[in-house]
């Protein structure tokens, strides 16, 4: 089948696919660390023995070697293939229907990106729960689909969609906020810039300005949904408990640079390759 018979939502989706590849693999060790660091036990005392993001990589590195840092590769490749293809599949569909050439507000992008990523979020959830539990170290999974069948036979098929509320919470505030900011700072480019050579260049500085104010306003949510995905016999208000309990508010913060540093460039990387690609093939994104 020639790519121009193709339909345009699939062409996104092939273009979201990709873009989510590449920056999957490349940034895969940090999100292992911010697992890591959410799902550590409390010392002895508070306040000390504080570990790091840097000794919690020095430390799997030095353990688990250096190709350790990629655990949990498999379960996120079967997530981000599909999930950011679902994604960016939807996000175009909605803004073709709803919008066509039309520059959508700041109000209208947050519904853009919240919309799509409810759909791709809640589709993916039983593969974002194994890639937590291989990135944890807590659970001696070989494979994805043997981990999935570990699951449904020792927990039940429900196990697999623990930390809904909390994946939404994290996740459909954070793509609406990450659009709303980035649709807005790419749109304030001078139109010099945006037509350039260096649009690209410019679009990933607008990505990952959006990512960081994102990032930081979903945090919480995110620790929380870690913990309810490691620990299954939680419900997300326990989790909240937990977390406060153990940890304080800085708990909720748990992870913060490691996660802000992927999820800033990941969703830099995938936003400007998937434009560029979609301009490759000739479709408005």
């Amino acid at each position: 089948m020639e790519l121009s018979l193709v339909h345009p939502a699939i062409k996104a989706f092939m273009c979201g696919s990709f873009s989510g590849t590449c920056s999957t693999l490349l940034f895969q060790p940090l999100d292992l660390v911010k697992t890591r660091l959410q799902t550590l036990q409390s010392g002895m005392q508070p306040g000390s023995g504080r570990v790091g993001m840097m000794s919690v990589l020095l430390g799997v590195v030095r353990t688990e070697r250096l190709l350790g840092l990629w655990k949990g590769v498999c379960p996120s490749f079967v997530r981000t293939i599909p999930g950011v293809g679902i994604y960016f599949s939807c996000y175009y569909s909605l803004k073709q229907h709803f919008f066509q050439d039309k520059m959508p507000g700041a109000g209208q992008a947050v519904m853009l990106g919240g919309g799509a990523r409810t759909v791709a979020g809640v589709a993916m959830l039983p593969i974002t729960v194994i890639k937590t539990r291989f990135e944890c170290g807590r659970y001696s999974y070989v494979s994805v689909s043997g981990a999935l069948r570990s699951v449904c036979q020792n927990e039940g098929p429900a196990a697999l969609f623990s930390g809904l509320m909390a994946t939404l919470l994290r996740d459909v505030p954070f793509s609406g906020i990450y659009v709303m900011f980035y649709s807005q700072t790419k749109a304030s480019l001078p139109q010099e810039i945006s037509s350039s050579p260096a649009a690209p260049l410019a679009n990933f500085s607008c990505g990952v300005l959006a990512g960081v104010l994102a990032s930081l306003v979903t945090q919480p949510a995110d620790v929380v949904k870690t913990h309810v995905q490691v620990h299954p016999h939680l419900r997300t208000a326990e989790a909240i408990k937990y977390i406060h309990s153990e940890h304080g508010l800085q708990g909720f913060f748990r992870g913060a640079v490691p996660r802000c540093l992927r999820r800033t460039m990941m969703a830099a990387m995938a936003w400007t390759l998937y434009e560029q690609m979609m301009a490759h093939i000739g479709l408005k994104s």
